[in-house]
């Protein structure tokens, strides 16, 4: 028997199944992206964070529940809310959390995992990515800064600069935000709506890309093949996590793409939702504008490890 037979309407169905599925999830969370994007200064997140370091890490964690972003949105706010100030320790623990721990994520997880244990499966991804999230936001608190930040994020020269009060983005980011600082409301809805269509459209291309793959592997592969695989958990773990650095799909439709993986257990369905959001090819350019090469690949590695323990251990305590 081979192990790859293509069928168009098999894999057309299963296409169009998962990606009707995920576009309303994209939607959505390009708008709440967008106005985030326009409405919500890095002055405001300051006020609504208490002076205690740690509460600070901690309530940064839970502002995607009021303040949602998908990964790539998440990277551009906080690069530029850095520069103007915000807590280097705070930012990192939104950057990451708020991908995951963000109320459209959890619709989409349990939709998508329906008949799949989704409640388990959405409060076992909100935790532990907030547990991550916050882990990282307090070894952060510990680095200095210029061990961390690109120079041209940490700012040279005077101590407005130091500060990171200063503004040296690309043209297009320093565009964007004198547009924002002195538009009227009727412009700022404009550029929100604008800013949705860019994450749209750039969500929207990865997300057209995982269904693409999810649908070959499920109609194409003979299932037989994998099952060996796939029933090994630490094999499992490992290769979805590394499916989902590949795939780059968004955190608001990663989980449609990965509750089709049918004959993947539970736990390593897991790991592609947790490690996805937090570390994927586009977000290793991403990380680039803001972090150092060697702390992004040493965070890559980390949570690459951490994840796959934590899943291996769930998969031990399921069996």
């Amino acid at each position: 028997m081979s192990w790859f037979s293509f069928q168009f309407n098999d894999f057309a169905f299963s296409f169009i199944s998962v990606l009707f599925e995920g576009v309303p999830f994209v939607l959505l969370g390009s708008l709440i992206s967008g106005f985030v994007d326009v409405f919500v200064s890095s002055e405001r997140i300051s006020r609504m964070l208490p002076r205690n370091r740690s509460g600070a890490i901690f309530l940064s964690g839970l502002l995607g529940l009021v303040l949602p972003m998908c990964e790539c949105g998440s990277v551009i706010i906080i690069r530029r809310f850095i520069k103007k100030g915000l807590p280097l320790s705070a930012a990192v623990t939104y950057m990451l959390a708020a991908p995951i721990v963000s109320p459209v994520v959890a619709l989409s997880t349990y939709a998508a995992f329906k008949g799949q244990g989704p409640v388990v499966m959405t409060s076992l991804r909100l935790s532990i990515g907030f547990a991550i999230a916050v882990a990282i936001g307090f070894i952060v608190s510990r680095c200095r800064p210029a061990t961390i930040l690109q120079p041209d994020v940490l700012g040279e020269g005077g101590p407005r600069q130091r500060a990171g009060l200063s503004i040296a983005a690309a043209p297009t980011a320093r565009e964007f935000t004198a547009l924002v600082e002195t538009a009227t409301l009727r412009q700022k809805l404009v550029l929100a709506v604008q800013s949705a269509t860019s994450d749209l459209l750039d969500v929207t291309f990865f997300l057209i890309i995982g269904a693409a793959t999810a649908s070959v592997f499920n109609t194409a592969i003979n299932q037989e093949v994998i099952l060996p695989y796939a029933g090994n958990p630490p094999v499992a773990i490992v290769a979805m996590m590394v499916l989902a650095a590949a795939l780059a799909l968004c955190s608001t439709t990663d989980a449609f793409i990965a509750a089709s993986f049918a004959s993947f257990p539970f736990a390593a369905k897991l790991g592609f939702l947790l490690f996805g959001p937090l570390f994927d090819i586009k977000l290793f350019w991403l990380y680039g504008l803001i972090f150092k090469r060697r702390y992004v690949a040493l965070t890559a590695l980390g949570l690459f490890v951490t994840i796959g323990l934590i899943c291996w251990r769930i998969a031990g305590l399921q069996l």
